[in-house]
C-alpha cells in the first residue's frame, strides 16, 4: 500500500507470512481475511476454536489471528487439547481485559490481543510485531530485565522485586519498549505506533506513561523518567544520562 494522504504512513505490510483466522461471525471473518490478504498475507480460515487446533496439528503457520467469541468458546475452554507440535504466535481479538485464560491451548508462545471494536492499523501493526519477534534465530525465552525489574514475554507477566504489576495490554507493550530502549529516549510518536500502531494526542500519551510509572515506581527508586519536550526513558537516574548505554538488559 502507498502512503495514505496528509503525510500518513501506509499500513504495516506482510511478506506472505501464512496466518491463521479464527473467526466464527462471517463478517468479521471476511473484514479479517480481506485485509491480511491485501496487506500481503497467505490466510487460512477456520470458524471454531476446535477446527483451529486441528489445523494448528496438522500444519505450520506464521501466526493465528483468534478471535475469542467463536461459537464453540464455552466447550472450548473445558476440553482437553492434543499436545501441538508448534505453537505459532496468535494475536487474540477479545473484550476481555486478561490474557490469563485466554486460549491456553494455543499458548504459551508469543501472545498479544486487541479489544474489540479493533482499529485495522492497531490489528496489523500487532501482527507484524508478534512476526518480528518471532523470527528464526531471535533470542527467546529470555525475560528482559534492569535491575529488579522483569518482563517475561512467555507468560506475559512483569514484576519488580518480588511484585508483580498488574499490567493492562498497553502498559505491558509500553514497558517492553521502554526496556528494549533502556537509557533511549523514545519520542511520544514512537511510543504511540508501537503501542496502538498508530500516534495518539489528547494526552493519551501522558496518561498511559503515568499509569505505568505508578504500577512501576511505586516504593522503589524510579526507573521511568521525562525528557521534557523530547519523550521518555527507563534506566536508573544515578547510571547516567539517557544517551548512555543499558549494560543490564538481557
Amino acid at each position: 500500500m502507498d502512503d495514505a494522504p496528509h503525510g500518513r504512513p501506509a499500513l504495516a505490510r506482510g511478506a506472505g507470512q501464512h496466518v491463521l483466522v479464527v473467526a466464527g461471525e462471517p463478517d468479521l471473518a471476511e473484514l479479517l481475511t480481506t485485509t491480511l490478504e491485501l496487506a500481503g498475507y497467505r490466510i487460512s480460515l477456520s470458524g471454531t476454536g476446535a477446527e483451529a487446533v486441528a489445523r494448528v496439528a496438522g500444519r505450520r503457520f506464521d501466526l493465528v489471528v483468534f478471535d475469542t467469541d467463536v461459537p464453540d468458546r464455552a466447550d472450548f475452554d473445558r476440553e482437553r487439547r492434543p499436545e501441538l507440535p508448534y505453537r505459532p504466535p496468535v494475536l487474540l481479538l477479545t473484550g476481555c481485559d486478561s490474557l490469563e485464560r485466554l486460549v491456553p491451548e494455543l499458548g504459551p508462545g508469543r501472545r498479544d490481543y486487541v479489544t474489540k471494536p479493533f482499529r485495522v492499523a492497531e490489528v496489523l501493526a500487532r501482527i507484524q510485531v508478534l512476526l518480528r519477534d518471532a523470527r528464526p534465530g531471535r533470542p527467546r525465552g529470555n525475560p528482559l530485565r534492569y535491575g529488579d525489574l522483569v518482563l517475561d514475554d512467555t507468560v506475559c507477566r512483569a514484576r519488580r522485586g518480588a511484585r508483580a504489576l498488574e499490567l493492562t495490554p498497553a502498559e505491558y507493550r509500553l514497558l517492553r519498549q521502554l526496556l528494549a530502549n533502556a537509557h533511549r529516549v523514545l519520542s511520544k510518536e514512537q511510543i504511540g505506533r508501537y503501542v496502538w500502531g498508530e500516534h495518539r494526542g489528547d494526552n493519551a500519551i501522558e496518561q498511559l506513561v503515568s499509569r505505568l510509572r505508578r504500577k512501576v515506581d511505586r516504593d522503589a527508586p524510579a526507573l521511568i523518567h521525562t525528557r521534557r519536550g523530547f519523550g521518555y526513558w527507563l534506566g536508573g537516574a544515578r547510571e547516567g544520562s539517557p544517551d548512555s548505554p543499558a549494560t543490564s538488559v538481557g
